[in-house]
């Protein structure tokens, strides 16, 4: 590894980024993900861009969906990222697992959760990941937003269902 590469894996490696659980929808079939890659991106129109590992089983039926949910996990949420984080659709339902609604465009809410819907209106490939460019479709639930966040930091040892 370069130089310059290592010093960028030790800069990104202890940075603290938000963590969030991504749910979609498609026809019957739902999946959801945790995502450590996500930010807002305009305040006027409200956009978020949210990234999804090509090896994730959600990534395939993200890659069709019209509709993402995005909840915002708190420091109380780990099992949540657990869940979303070390399992894989490819193996069991997560939603069989956790409290959850049907949402905008069917698409799962979590019941714990602050959440916010888009619409996909952009998809950006990124490396290993895509990129989703959503505009706001519904403004969700903000019930915890004072609540201190759940960063990766917190999560960092994990095991991905799928390798990442």
């Amino acid at each position: 590894m370069s130089k310059g590469r290592e010093a960028f894996k030790h800069i990104v490696a202890n940075l603290d980024y938000p963590m969030f659980v991504l749910t979609t929808a498609v026809a019957d079939q739902r999946s959801g993900c945790l995502v450590g890659f996500a930010s807002q991106c305009s305040i006027d129109p409200p956009r978020f861009f949210v990234w999804v590992s090509k090896k994730n089983h959600t990534f395939a039926l993200a890659d069709k969906a019209p509709v993402f949910v995005v909840h915002a996990l708190r420091e109380t949420d780990c099992h949540l990222a657990r869940l979303f984080g070390e399992t894989t659709g490819d193996k069991i339902d997560k939603f069989e697992h956790c409290d959850w609604e049907e949402g905008p465009n069917g698409v799962p809410v979590l019941t714990a959760c602050d959440w916010f819907a888009g619409t996909v209106i952009d998809r950006n490939n990124s490396g290993d990941h895509v990129g989703y460019l959503l505009d706001l479709l519904d403004a969700g639930r903000a019930d915890h937003a004072k609540e201190p966040q759940l960063g990766f930091q917190a999560v960092r040892d994990l095991k991905p269902g799928h390798e990442s």
